[in-house]
C-alpha cells in the first residue's frame, strides 16, 4: 500500500517538474521572439543617440555658435540596387566649412530608365565617431523619391557640424568627414488580382459575363414556354 502512495506522489512531482520545464521553455522561447522583434527599432534608436556606426543626427534648430576652425566635408553616392536605373552623385565632391556652421549643398539624381521608379537613401558618416556631431536639418534621405523616365532631380541637403565635435577625445583632431548615401530601390505596391480557374487576371481587368447560365429569362420567353408545354 505504501509502495503505491510513494509511486502515485512521485509520478505527480515527475509530471509537475515537466509542466514546469515545458512552461520555462515556452517563457524563452516567447522571450527570444520578443528580444528579436525589438532589437531593430532599439539598435536604431541607439544609433541616432550615440551616433555609433556613423548615424548622423536630424535637427530642426541650428547651432548658436560657430568656431574659427574649420573641417572638410567630403560627399560621397552610391547605387545599391542596379533595379533602380539611376544616375547619382554629389554637386560638389568636398567642401571646408566653419565648424558650427550652416551649409547647403546638393547631389543630382537621374532615372535612366523608360518606367518610374522609387528610392530611398541610407546614410552614415566616417570617421564613425563624427556620426553623433553631424546635424541634418534637411535631406532627400528623410523620404522616398520618385523620378519619371528620364527625370533629373536636384536633391539638397543642409547640415552643420557640431562644435562639441572638438571637446571629445576621440573626435577633437578629425580634419576631414566623409558623408556617403546609398540608393535602393522602393518596391512597388502588389497588384490586387483575382483568381479564376487556373488563370490570374487584375480585377480592373474583370467584367461581367453577358452568358450566363443564371441569367433571368424574360416574361415573353417565360409565356411561349408554357404553351409550348399546354401543346
Amino acid at each position: 500500500m505504501s509502495e503505491t502512495v510513494q509511486k502515485t506522489v512521485s509520478d505527480q512531482s515527475s509530471k509537475h517538474k515537466n509542466a514546469r520545464l515545458a512552461f520555462s521553455c515556452f517563457a524563452f522561447f516567447t522571450g527570444m521572439i520578443c528580444l528579436a522583434y525589438a532589437s531593430v527599432p532599439l539598435y536604431s534608436l541607439f544609433c541616432k543617440v550615440t551616433g555609433y556606426g556613423g548615424t548622423t543626427q536630424r535637427t530642426e534648430a541650428a547651432s548658436q555658435t560657430i568656431l574659427d576652425k574649420t573641417i572638410n566635408v567630403r560627399f560621397d553616392s552610391n547605387i545599391g540596387d542596379s533595379a533602380l536605373g539611376w544616375k547619382f552623385k554629389p554637386l560638389q565632391r568636398e567642401v571646408t566649412i566653419k565648424i558650427g556652421e550652416q551649409t547647403k549643398i546638393a547631389y543630382s539624381a537621374q532615372n535612366m530608365l523608360s518606367v518610374p521608379t522609387t528610392g530611398t537613401a541610407t546614410f552614415n558618416v566616417t570617421p564613425q565617431a563624427a556620426g553623433a556631431y553631424f546635424n541634418k536639418m534637411e535631406c532627400f534621405c528623410f523620404t522616398e523619391t520618385t523620378l519619371q523616365p528620364g527625370e533629373s532631380m536636384e536633391m539638397p541637403v543642409v547640415f552643420f557640424v557640431d562644435p562639441e565635435i572638438v571637446n571629445a577625445i576621440e573626435t577633437k583632431n578629425i580634419g576631414t568627414i566623409t558623408l556617403s548615401y546609398t540608393f535602393y530601390e522602393v518596391d512597388a505596391p502588389a497588384q490586387v488580382s483575382a483568381v479564376s480557374g487556373n488563370k490570374i487576371q487584375s480585377v480592373e481587368t474583370l467584367a461581367p459575363t453577358e452568358n450566363l447560365s443564371t441569367k433571368t429569362p424574360k416574361l415573353g420567353d417565360e409565356k411561349s414556354d408554357i404553351a409550348g408545354n399546354r401543346g
